[in-house]
């Protein structure tokens, strides 16, 4: 798959609203209060957020809206969230989904 996205944010430094720190497989990064986790994942250079099974190939947010599940992570230890419906809060732990 290639996974060599285009997402950017539009006029990043136009943009007041509150930082939010988050975790993606322990590593810190800071999105937007308001973003969801995928949108946060993706405009922080993130995009692979699972492994498929079988196969192994790596998978990324794909519709935004709910309907495809590619975007699909552990946040807090619970499995299977989509992270196109999903607000990010912060502290958040994000994890790669494997299955």
């Amino acid at each position: 798959m290639n996974n060599d996205s285009k997402f950017s944010r539009i006029k990043p430094e136009q943009d007041a609203r509150p930082n939010i720190e988050f975790y993606w497989e322990d590593t810190l990064y800071v999105g937007k209060q308001g973003d969801t986790i995928a949108a946060a994942l993706l405009a922080a250079g993130i995009h692979s957020t699972r492994i498929s099974q079988p196969g192994e190939q790596q998978r990324a947010p794909y519709c935004m809206m709910g309907s495809c599940f590619e975007c699909r992570v552990e946040v807090n230890g619970e499995s299977h969230v989509q992270s196109c419906a999903r607000l990010l809060e912060d502290g958040m732990k994000i994890r790669r989904q494997t299955c």
